[in-house]
Order: structure tokens, then C-alpha cells, then sequence
């Protein structure tokens, strides 16, 4: 693992931003995975900013994010797909039609997860995965216990991630119970991976990662055995761990 020490979260933010469009002029064609949730918000609008600016193009980029909303049709406000477009894919040249989200709202989740799980694999695997990581070690939604194994696949969500989850939410009550996920091995399927880590609250969840032995009780520690990872995080989450620099 490389990791990279951000001296805060708009440091974490451009570093990660810089990285992903550094990929996407160099190649040709790139498959790039995306996550939702807090932490990205900051690289997504620094992506937007190189965009404007340096006229970065994503015509060549096809991206597939890593989880959804069970329940949520892709215009809910609340779902990943509205999430994405309002804080990303609006702004950028990318074809819609190249951007790629499981869909919540889907007759057959079983099959939406079979159906998935080939898009990745015909369109040749996911070349830059970004990640982040809950405090219980989860990434995408593969809560702890998931196997190592699994693949595209439905999951029931935390108490903790959906508590997590809640600021988006009218209330707890509203937040679902239930997602949609690229499985921990799909994720590790990837070229490579960009990790951000951003805040005191992620601080034992960086150092569990770095500290404990490869585990299904805490999936983020597979992300050991990856052999391209690289961490950005700010001193907020590195704490007293920055040793590990």
C-alpha cells in the first residue's frame, strides 16, 4: 500500500481529483469504479474544476458505481444514481450511457446483481476503483461478514451504516434497509485502487486496516492482499498513526 498524507479534507480532495484525472488524459479508454457517500463529494467537485478549467474529457471514461438503494428508482432523490448525476456526471462530458449504477427499483435483484456482474466484465474489469471505508471496515456496502468471495450481490444494511446514512434521510426510518453491492471480490478484481479516508471519526477504522490481520469481521483488510492500493488521508484521520507514512 502507498499511502499519501492530505494535511486536510480539501488537500485529500484535490490529491484524489489530481490522481483520477491524471488516469483518465493518459489513457485511451479507462473503466473507473465510484463510490458515493460523504467522503468523494470534495474529489467529485475538484474533478468538475479540472474539467472547466483544463477541459479534462471523459468520452473516453465508462464508470460503474459500487452500490444502490434497494427500493429507490434512479430519480429518487435519495438514490445513488440521482446522487451521482447531481454531484458528477451533470458537469462533465461523459455519456450517460457509459455510466453504469445497479438499479435499485430493478423486478429481479437477483438478476440485476448476475447482470452486473457481467456489464464489469464484458466492458474488461474496472481499471481505478474509489473507495471509501465505513468505520466498521465496510466498502461499497460489503458489511462485516461478507465473504471474501462474494460478488455482485443484495445485503442488508448495518444499524451503524444505515445510522450513517441518515443525515441524507428524512429520518432513520426513511434510510433502506437493503442494498444492492459490488462484492469485496469484484472490488478486488481491479487494477488498482484509490482509497480516501478523511476524518477524526475514520481514525480506528485507518488503523484497524493497517494494524489487524486480514479478516471477514472487517472487510477493508483485504484490501491488504490488493497489489496496487494507494490511501489518500487527511492528518485527521492518520492521527497518531502517520508512523505508518
Amino acid at each position: 500500500m502507498k499511502i499519501i498524507e492530505a494535511g486536510d479534507y480539501q488537500e485529500m480532495s484535490r490529491l484524489a481529483a489530481d490522481y483520477i484525472s491524471g488516469k483518465v488524459r493518459s489513457s485511451e479508454k479507462i473503466n473507473i469504479g465510484l463510490a458515493t457517500g460523504g467522503t468523494p463529494i470534495g474529489t467529485y467537485t475538484k474533478l468538475i474544476e479540472d474539467h472547466q478549467k483544463n477541459q479534462t474529457s471523459y468520452t473516453n471514461a465508462s464508470t460503474f458505481n459500487l452500490d444502490e438503494y434497494v427500493g429507490l428508482s434512479g430519480d429518487h432523490p435519495n438514490s445513488y444514481r440521482h446522487y451521482m448525476n447531481e454531484k458528477l456526471f451533470n458537469h462533465l462530458d461523459i455519456k450517460k450511457s457509459n455510466t453504469h449504477i445497479p438499479r435499485g427499483d430493478a423486478r429481479d435483484m437477483l438478476q440485476e446483481c448476475l447482470d452486473y456482474e457481467k456489464k464489469i466484465a464484458e466492458c474488461g474489469g474496472i481499471d481505478l476503483q474509489i473507495l471509501g471505508i465505513g468505520s466498521n471496515g465496510h466498502i461499497g456496502f460489503n458489511e462485516p461478514g461478507t465473504s471474501f468471495n462474494s460478488n455482485t450481490h443484495l445485503v442488508r444494511l448495518a444499524p451503524s451504516t444505515r445510522e450513517a446514512n441518515a443525515r441524507y434521510f428524512e429520518s432513520l426510518e426513511k434510510v433502506p434497509t437493503k442494498a444492492i453491492t459490488m462484492g469485496i471480490s469484484t472490488i478486488m478484481k481491479s487494477k488498482e485502487i484509490l482509497l480516501l479516508i478523511s476524518g477524526e471519526r475514520k481514525r480506528e477504522a485507518f488503523a484497524r486496516l493497517m494494524e489487524n490481520e486480514e479478516t471477514e469481521n472487517f472487510p477493508a483488510s483485504i484490501l491488504r492482499n490488493h497489489p496496487q492500493v494507494t490511501i489518500v488521508a487527511d492528518k485527521a484521520a492518520l492521527g497518531n498513526n502517520s508512523w505508518f507514512l
